[in-house]
């Protein structure tokens, strides 16, 4: 509705300032023309709007000018109350400020429809983290946030998976990314984007100099480009197992991040269900110890003889043998 893009325009404007005729046409998924006739109906209901022509222009109010929207609705107004991952406030020390936030919004929405948005708040709630993740608790956010918003270099100490001894690097962070439960910094190393997982990170120390950032790179652009290349990596270690029928509903729940697709009908014999996953490591295939004799490797070799040395050594620590069944269970 014209009405509802004028109100986004007048958002828009009063948020960032001067924004070009272009990008507002592309956020708002209309024609550079629209736009304008848009400006135009503004300015003749009395907003101080108006656009400067060249390479530099853009549309913006006038200096000084704010109003107050009130005018949600009540599907806007339920919105702002289904707040994703609520552990990310904590996390980063914003939990006083979001309920502050919230108490204003509520006051300032329409009154009809704040009986709609206090209920939402009852009766939605969105936890981000999965059932036994993997998230230890992250490293002094309060840190890594400084350097992301006073735009400076980080000093890290890091320890990748499965290396036994942290290792120092420096960056150029662009920001933070919360994923089910795991805060991620993204950061260049070299003009090289990289990926730091906050619970590896030993230390974090803020530098003098200010960040160098490649130009016209935001966090979601370089996010995106890791994302893609994480999930390209994964599946490289593929494994066949089957799980009992009894264990099966627990371990798809456990093993959703490996899991490659759902079991088919045609992937059961008798009590035991056929399952795929993918790994990235063979060490993450470990997990699968977890199970004992309800779970069974079919293939790869390489994962069973894995699993079949962990479960030798967990024993000679604790001054037993690898049990029969479990014996069974790697041995096929």
């Amino acid at each position: 509705m014209k009405s509802d893009r004028l109100l986004s325009i007048l958002l828009l404007l009063q948020t960032r300032g001067r924004v070009s005729a272009p990008e507002l046409a592309d956020r708002l998924e209309v024609s550079v023309r629209t736009i304008y006739r848009d400006v135009e109906a503004l300015s003749a209901a009395g907003i101080p709007v108006y656009a400067e022509r060249g390479r530099t222009g853009g549309i913006q109010l006038l200096d000084g000018f704010r109003t107050d929207v009130t005018g949600l609705t009540a599907d806007e107004s339920r919105a702002l109350f289904v707040l994703a991952a609520q552990g990310a406030h904590q996390a980063l020390g914003l939990d006083t400020a979001l309920g502050q936030a919230l108490r204003k919004v509520m006051a300032a929405l329409p009154a009809p429809h704040r009986p709609a948005a206090e209920a939402t708040s009852r009766r939605i709630l969105v936890d981000a983290t999965r059932w036994r993740g993997e998230a230890a608790d992250p490293a002094d956010l309060g840190t890594l946030q400084d350097a992301v918003f006073t735009d400076r270099r980080l000093r890290l100490s890091y320890r990748h998976s499965g290396a036994p001894e942290p290792r120092t690097y420096t960056v150029d962070p662009y920001g933070l990314v919360a994923k089910a439960g795991v805060w991620y910094l993204v950061a260049d190393r070299r003009g090289t984007p990289r990926l730091f997982r906050a619970d590896r990170i030993h230390q974090a120390t803020v530098l003098p100099d200010t960040v160098h950032r490649r130009p016209g790179v935001e966090l979601a652009d370089v996010w995106e480009a890791l994302r893609r290349e994480v999930e390209k990596r994964r599946g490289g270690l593929e494994v066949t197992a089957r799980v009992r029928r009894d264990r099966l509903d627990l371990f798809l729940r456990l093993n959703a991040p490996w899991l490659t697709g759902r079991p088919a009908e045609e992937d059961t014999d008798g009590d035991w269900i056929t399952v795929r996953l993918a790994y990235e490591v063979l060490g993450e295939a470990r997990q699968l110890l977890q199970f004992g004799d309800r779970v069974e490797v079919l293939e790869p070799a390489e994962v069973r003889e894995e699993l079949a040395r962990a479960a030798r050594a967990v024993a000679e620590l604790y001054g037993g043998g690898v049990s029969p069944a479990s014996a069974r269970g790697l041995r096929r």
